[in-house]
């Protein structure tokens, strides 16, 4: 008897992102050749068509302008994601200009749009139904709308007992919201998944074994990613698993951390331990690095055995 793919309840940001390349240094001023290219992004999405590409059953919520809501929703069909998406009448859908250094590393100019509206009447109890796991963007907590909604939704699911995973999404807002709310506002989270310099700004630690410590005291699992140095998991105790990255032709860093953390999740919800879950993570975040934009461009591959250690 086939046991049916684990659902889970992913809530984030839309965008639409303009990735621009570079072929030198900005002219200010002046010209400079680009390539330049539209992709489907935001955090949470990426994460929900990610999800569905690893197997899993996957809902998405989140809030576009009214005019997208058709296409949208048929665009995460075709990935194999059921989108619930409240449709604002004023606001455009939200979109963000990646500008990408050599390195694959970017820099955002972020227009939120209609991600900024998220309300209550977006994020109805019933999202939860069947869900054995409930992933929030940290985009959805830095505006006071989609806030209230987005902690109401998470003391729902404390309450049914369904496991919380946050990503804390972006340095620059959580120091514009404060440090400390972030934290309050987070503390129905079973896990978080950080890169290195999120979890630093977190905790105000001078390095990751003391910024896990620290984390590990708001939340039950702490997971760092850490590029091309791999990952670590732990908690109050300190690090207790760490695993390298594989050695990748770095295209574009967009979305790596949303695969990374689609990564784990679909390896916990099919029974792997956590040095699996964590190979997983890392070889999928790994996989995102070598296209550009923030979503699988393809069916993924199989992870190779030293991917998926014993």
């Amino acid at each position: 008897m086939s046991v049916p793919p684990a659902r889970v309840l992913v809530v984030g940001d839309v965008m639409t992102d303009i990735i621009v390349q570079p072929e030198g240094p900005l002219v200010v001023g002046s010209d400079r050749n680009a390539r330049i290219r539209l992709k489907p992004g935001g955090s949470g999405a990426n994460q929900a068509v990610w999800l569905a590409a690893l197997g899993l059953d996957v809902r998405f919520a989140a809030r576009v302008g009214h005019a997208d809501v058709e296409a949208l929703t048929a665009q995460f069909a075709s990935w194999g994601v059921q989108a619930v998406l409240g449709a604002d009448p004023d606001l455009p859908s939200g979109m963000l200009v990646t500008i990408l250094d050599p390195s694959g590393e970017r820099s955002f100019l972020t227009e939120r749009g209609a991600n900024a509206t998220l309300g209550p009447a977006d994020l109805p109890t019933t999202l939860l139904d069947g869900c054995r796991a409930l992933v929030i963007s940290g985009y959805a907590l830095f505006e006071p709308g989609p806030r209230a909604a987005v902690t109401a939704l998470m003391g729902e699911a404390k309450a049914r007992t369904i496991p919380i995973a946050i990503d804390p999404a972006s340095v620059g807002f959580l120091e514009q919201v404060g440090i400390a709310n972030f934290l309050d506002w987070t503390s129905d989270a079973d896990t978080v998944f950080a890169n290195e310099s999120e979890a630093l700004a977190l905790t105000g630690a001078a390095g990751v074994e003391d910024a896990m410590r620290q984390l590990g005291r708001r939340y039950r699992r702490v997971i760092i990613k850490r590029g091309a140095a791999g990952a670590i998991l732990g908690g109050s105790d300190g690090i207790a698993l760490q695993l390298p990255a594989p050695t990748v032709e770095v295209v574009d860093t967009t979305g790596a951390g949303d695969a990374f953390a689609a990564g784990f999740i679909a390896a916990e919800l099919a029974g792997l331990n956590p040095v699996d879950c964590l190979a997983r993570a890392i070889f999928t975040g790994a996989e995102a690095v070598t296209q550009l934009g923030g979503r699988p461009g393809q069916a993924l591959p199989r992870p190779p055995a030293s991917a998926m250690l014993a």
